[in-house]
C-alpha cells in the first residue's frame, strides 16, 4: 500500500536508508493514478507487471525493467499471483555525479528495458539490482556506500547503452556526435549546477561553443526539451530539496530556486506537481518526522 497519499501526490517516505526504499511486493492490490519525486524501477520475479501512464497499458515480464521518472502520474495494476522488485530513489543521488544529470530527460516519463531488444543490457541491469536487494535485505558494513554505488553503475550502464544506440545528432559523424554529446553533457551539469542564478540562451550557447541558433537546436536534439524547459526542470527539483527545510519560507525558496517572482514560483511548480509550494512544503514537512 502507499504510504502517504494526498490526491495523487505520494511522498515516498524513506525509513531505511537517505533516498532509497526497496521492497519485494506480492500484493494482489492496484495502485490508483499517483506521482511522486522518486524515481521508481520495478522488475518482476514472478508473473508480469502492468503500467499505465497517459492512458496506456505496459506489460513488464519476468526479469524485464521498467523505470518511471519522477513527476510521472502512473498506475499499478496486480495480477492475481506473483512478485516484483520495487525500488523507490531519489535521483539527486545521481544528478549529483557529475554529467549524470543529463540522462534524466532520456528517461522521462518512462524507459522499459525488455528481452527482446535489449539482450546485452538487460541482464547487466538485473545483476545491479539484484546486487542492490542483496545489500539492503542483508546489511553489513558500508551498505549504504555499497548500494550507492551499485546504483551509480546501474545508471552509468543505462547512460552508455541509451548513448550509444540513440543517434540524437542525425545530420553529424560519428565522431562529431561523440563530440556533441560530452559537450551537452557539460551544458546539462552547468545548468543544474547554475539553475538558481539568472542563466540566458545566449550564455548557455557561449558556454557550448555554438551560434545561439545552433544550440537552440542541438539542445533540443539532445534533451528533447527546450533549454528554457529543462531549466525550470532543474529549479523546479531545487525547490523540492529546499521545501522539506522548515525554517525557509516559500519566498526565500522561490529567489534561492531562480524564480524571478513569488506569483510565477507558485504558478510554474503548481503546473509542475499539480499543487502548491506551500502545499508541498505541509505535505513533505509532516512526514518528515515519521
Amino acid at each position: 500500500m502507499i504510504e502517504a497519499l494526498h490526491g495523487i501526490q505520494e511522498t515516498v517516505l524513506y525509513h531505511d536508508m537517505p533516498g532509497i526504499k526497496l521492497f519485494l511486493n506480492r500484493e494482489q492490490e492496484n495502485y490508483p493514478p499517483h506521482w511522486h519525486t522518486a524515481m521508481e524501477i520495478i522488475m518482476p520475479y514472478e508473473n508480469s507487471y502492468t503500467i499505465c501512464i497517459d492512458q496506456t497499458l505496459h506489460t513488464v515480464e519476468e526479469g524485464e525493467i521498467f523505470l518511471i521518472a519522477p513527476g510521472t502520474i502512473h498506475q499499478l495494476l496486480a495480477p492475481p499471483s506473483g512478485a516484483r522488485l520495487i525500488l523507490l530513489l531519489d535521483y539527486s543521488i545521481v544528478c549529483n555525479v557529475n554529467g549524470m544529470a543529463a540522462l534524466l530527460p532520456s528517461l522521462r516519463p518512462f524507459v522499459q528495458i525488455n528481452k527482446t531488444e535489449d539482450q546485452i543490457l538487460l541482464p547487466t541491469l538485473q545483476k545491479k539490482l539484484n546486487h542492490i536487494r542483496t545489500e539492503y535485505e542483508q546489511p553489513s558494513p558500508f551498505m549504504e556506500a555499497s548500494i550507492n554505488a551499485y546504483i551509480l553503475q546501474f545508471f552509468v550502464a543505462l547512460g552508455r547503452y541509451e548513448m550509444k544506440t540513440v543517434r540524437r545528432f542525425l545530420d553529424v559523424t560519428p565522431t562529431k556526435q561523440h563530440e556533441y554529446i560530452e559537450t551537452f553533457m557539460k551544458v546539462c551539469t552547468y545548468i543544474t549546477e547554475h539553475c538558481a542564478e539568472n542563466i540566458s540562451v545566449d550564455d548557455l550557447a557561449e558556454f557550448a561553443g555554438f551560434s545561439k541558433f545552433h544550440f537552440i537546436r542541438l539542445f533540443k536534439q539532445f534533451t528533447n526539451v527546450t533549454c528554457y524547459e529543462y531549466l525550470v526542470q532543474k529549479r523546479i527539483e531545487l525547490a523540492e530539496r529546499l521545501l522539506i527545510e522548515p525554517e525557509l519560507s516559500i519566498t526565500e525558496i522561490a529567489m534561492r530556486s531562480g524564480f524571478g517572482s513569488l506569483s510565477s514560483f507558485n504558478r510554474v511548480f503548481k503546473t509542475a506537481k499539480n499543487c502548491t509550494p506551500s502545499e508541498y512544503k505541509k505535505l513533505n514537512t509532516s512526514h518528515k518526522s515519521l
